[in-house]
């Protein structure tokens, strides 16, 4: 049996997007630093992260930016580690809805995916139901329209079920799995 046998893989994030940079530094968890900080969300899992900046670096807002384990890094010098939705600054709070937004739209297809194999969580509850506005009448029109044929866009989700905008709200259920102590995640990493 091998050294990480029953230990859940860890999961990094190889891309991210900037929502703020503080170039002056920041007050953080007891203790000012004085270098270039960058709060960040993570593309793939959706991680909140802090990172101090390269030197000369200044990543703009809304900037997609590489921060894996590769020494090839341009902006980012080092991360510092996750941190909770609470740690973020009001910029970042701000900047945070739109970035998901975009980056649920640029994964259409992961998105779509979702919609189309998304099974139940408990007998009683269906993970299509953790959707905000999504109760059993919305989750029993997706769960029909994807038998008949699976879905090929967030246009064709829309269009088969009424469901009035399927980007946005998986933007929301994820921004409540990042700002609250959620019981389920379906898309992002438990703190």
């Amino acid at each position: 049996m091998g050294f990480n046998a029953g230990r859940a893989q860890k999961k990094f994030e190889d891309f991210a997007y900037v929502l703020d940079f503080l170039s002056r530094g920041m007050m953080g968890r007891g203790a000012y630093r004085a270098e270039p900080m960058v709060q960040l969300v993570g593309e793939s899992y959706f991680t909140l992260l802090e990172a101090v900046a390269s030197r000369n670096a200044s990543p703009a807002l809304g900037a997609r930016i590489y921060i894996g384990k590769e020494l090839s890094r341009k902006e980012i010098e080092h991360i510092l580690g996750r941190i909770q939705y609470r740690d973020l600054t009001a910029i970042s709070k701000t900047e945070l809805p739109t970035i998901l937004e975009e980056i649920v739209k640029k994964q259409e297809g992961r998105f779509v995916g979702f919609f189309n194999s998304t099974t139940g969580i408990t007998p009683r509850m269906h993970s299509l139901e953790l959707l905000p506005g999504v109760g059993k009448k919305f989750m029993w029109n997706i769960l029909r329209a994807r038998e008949m044929k699976p879905f090929t866009s967030f246009q064709d989700i829309k269009e088969r079920t009424e469901l009035h905008d399927p980007a946005k709200l998986l933007v929301k259920r994820i921004l409540e799995e990042l700002s609250e102590d959620a019981k389920y995640r379906i898309f992002t990493r438990p703190p």
